[in-house]
């Protein structure tokens, strides 16, 4: 099953790092955040990625191209037209296929989920999974798919309950979704970016730059009932702001960083 990961925004409430760096490259200890989000997938065995790029996309694309020769020890012989070998090292590469698409510097969501397409259709699958490349969590992703097969509808998004406010997701009786601005004072659920979507909604988008996912097609798609929130009540934590990235690093530094579920062991 493939993986769509987001990470072609700017990232202007964080401009502090993004002015030399695409978001998701910005770091969480030694790695980028975007480094994290691919092992909690690659823990529950989706190692499929397909990474939507806009904004100083091409770090991203060097990130992965040298990847192994940051990871391994090597020997290049300069006689030989600088042939590399590779050596074994503790920390064997992770077993991952990553696409790298660029998919405009200044496209909405929609247009860049909609720029991929072909991408997402080279498997079986009638859905695929999406996050963003900006924020960390320990959501169980058997769980979420389990939950998306067994309701049916069109989309499924991972509701949390994050330390900041933003749009409310509440449900209905019958499980389905609706959204609001923020009202109330106390704890509600978010839309934590963790989704699970049926293939037929790519069909939906454009590719047109404006085209958006969130506002507009995503609450079109919860009017109908076809939006379905699946809720998690662990650790969620987006880099939003320096702030944010002031907080996951003393974390990931203290070693009390629960998103990190890779080092615990097999699922």
């Amino acid at each position: 099953m493939k993986v769509l990961i987001l990470c072609g925004g700017i990232g202007t409430r964080l401009r502090e790092e993004t002015e030399f760096r695409p978001k998701p490259m910005v770091p969480i200890g030694t790695q980028p955040i975007l480094w994290h989000i691919m092992m909690h997938y690659s823990y529950y065995g989706y190692r499929d990625f397909v990474l939507a790029l806009g904004y100083k996309g091409e770090m991203i694309r060097q990130y992965f191209l040298h990847y192994r020769l940051m990871v391994h020890d090597f020997t290049i012989d300069m006689s030989a037209n600088d042939a590399v070998t590779l050596h074994p090292c503790i920390a064997a590469a992770e077993d991952w296929k990553v696409t790298c698409v660029d998919t405009g510097e200044r496209a909405l969501k929609g247009a860049r989920m909609r720029r991929v397409k072909h991408f997402l259709d080279e498997d079986n699958d009638d859905v695929f999974l999406m996050t963003y490349g900006d924020g960390v969590a320990d959501v169980n992703l058997d769980a979420l798919l389990r939950f998306h097969r067994a309701h049916g509808k069109l989309i499924t998004v991972t509701g949390v309950i994050p330390t900041m406010r933003f749009g409310e997701l509440k449900t209905r009786a019958d499980g389905t979704v609706s959204f609001s601005e923020k009202k109330t004072a106390g704890p509600a659920m978010v839309n934590g970016g963790y989704y699970v979507i049926n293939k037929k909604v790519l069909d939906l988008l454009s590719t047109e730059d404006s085209c958006d996912f969130e506002i507009g097609l995503l609450e079109e798609l919860a009017e109908q009932r076809q939006v379905m929130m699946f809720r998690h009540e662990g650790f969620w934590h987006c880099m939003d702001n320096i702030r944010d990235m002031d907080a996951l690093n003393e974390m990931w530094r203290s070693g009390k960083r629960p998103w990190a579920i890779w080092e615990k062991g097999s699922p």
